[in-house]
């Protein structure tokens, strides 16, 4: 006894306590032999996956490949698809914008009266389309070349060593001329288009055939031998429809 208590007692009621506290048993979580083994993500868990197996990050990738070869192709391609041009190819194409502004405004004139002949009306319009659009490409490449659009001087021919005035240059009509198709009309009008148009073409066949052989860039070359070919089909077109205009 110590202090008044019975330890004895004590110490026998204390036990009796422990033993009535359950000790929680522990099972085995191991899976039955039957339960299939688990291996992929839970149920609505994305999958991670290496980057290089990634389809976004792939197509990304391709993309990118594809932008650099395209930038890459394009740099290679315009320091080499054009050479360097020599005074033909300026020449040329600074003279024969004038040439050709002279063949539209005679398209103009003559499809102004009603009364001319369809087929003939006809070329004249695909003449003033054609030479408008050829103009269009001659600026472009001249703008290309870091050349003046126009020729600044009042010589032309000068690419071709005989240099005249630009308003007589080969098949360019005077201003007689552009006067007396304005004021004429029906047949009269049809024979002065012909014949002022095929001489105005055969001057720009001078030219451009000696572009075609001339000049130093494949474009300008190409350009000017079809200018040549196509206004021979003219000519001879043209002189075919009046033919058959004044038949009828």
């Amino acid at each position: 006894m110590l202090m008044g208590v019975d330890m004895t007692g004590f110490l026998a009621d204390g036990r009796a306590k422990l033993r009535n506290v359950s000790t929680p048993t522990v099972t085995s979580a191991s899976p039955t032999p039957d339960a299939p083994e688990v291996t992929g993500p839970a149920d609505g868990a994305d999958e991670l996956l290496p980057w290089h197996r990634n389809p976004v990050n792939l197509l990304a990738i391709l993309l990118a490949v594809a932008v650099l070869a395209g930038g890459f192709g394009w740099v290679i391609g315009n320091n080499t698809a054009i050479d360097d041009p020599n005074a033909t190819d300026i020449g040329f194409m600074q003279d024969m914008r004038v040439h050709h502004e002279q063949a539209i405004q005679m398209a103009f004139i003559y499809l102004n009266d009603d009364d001319t002949d369809v087929n003939l009306a006809i070329v004249a319009r695909e003449i003033l389309i054609g030479q408008n659009i050829e103009i269009g490409r001659m600026i472009q490449l001249l703008r290309d070349f870091g050349e003046s659009e126009v020729n600044e001087t009042d010589l032309g021919m000068t690419w071709m060593g005989g240099p005249v005035a630009l308003d007589r240059m080969p098949g360019m009509a005077t201003e007689a001329d552009l006067e007396a198709l304005a004021a004429a009309t029906g047949d009269e009008a049809n024979a002065l288009f012909v014949q002022l148009m095929s001489a105005h073409h055969q001057g720009g066949i001078h030219m451009a055939e000696h572009a075609a052989t001339h000049a130093a860039t494949d474009e300008v070359r190409l350009m000017a031998s079809q200018m040549a070919s196509s206004q021979a089909e003219e000519i001879a077109e043209m002189a075919r429809l009046l033919d058959i205009s004044r038949e009828g």
